[in-house]
């Protein structure tokens, strides 16, 4: 199984950006798909998830009403749309597959089943 994400870099606050993750190794449409991010110091934190078909999305309250997750089945691809950036969301971003929707948001992380290596966001003025 492979998660690759890309899309991060440095933006300004108030800036959007938009995550990718693509997937391998795994039949996609049976899992459901995360975002979970990771600042420097800090544990990892759920930030959103969607159920298989893309229908059902999941949000933590720091960036519900900015960020959307969205995924295309036929690309085996989950999208991170962020928007309104803040200087809190500096972190890095990691993509995450399980079949159970709930496991991508309540964790613990070592009990996901698969993950991605990351994409570093930056917001910075």
């Amino acid at each position: 199984v492979q998660l690759v994400e890309s899309g991060g870099g440095l933006v300004r606050p108030g800036d959007s950006l938009r995550l990718s993750c693509t997937a391998s190794g795994l039949a996609f449409r049976n899992y459901a798909m995360g975002w979970w991010r990771q600042a420097s110091g800090t544990e990892r934190e759920f930030v959103a998830a969607t159920n298989w078909n893309g229908n059902s999305t999941y949000y933590s309250s720091s960036v519900k009403g900015r960020f959307t997750i969205s995924r295309d089945n036929t690309k085996n691809t989950v999208y991170l749309q962020m928007t309104t950036l803040e200087p809190e969301d500096t972190a890095v971003y990691y993509c995450a597959a399980d079949q159970l929707v709930s496991r991508l948001q309540l964790g613990p992380a070592n009990s996901v089943y698969a993950w991605g290596r990351g994409t570093e966001v930056t917001v910075s003025s």
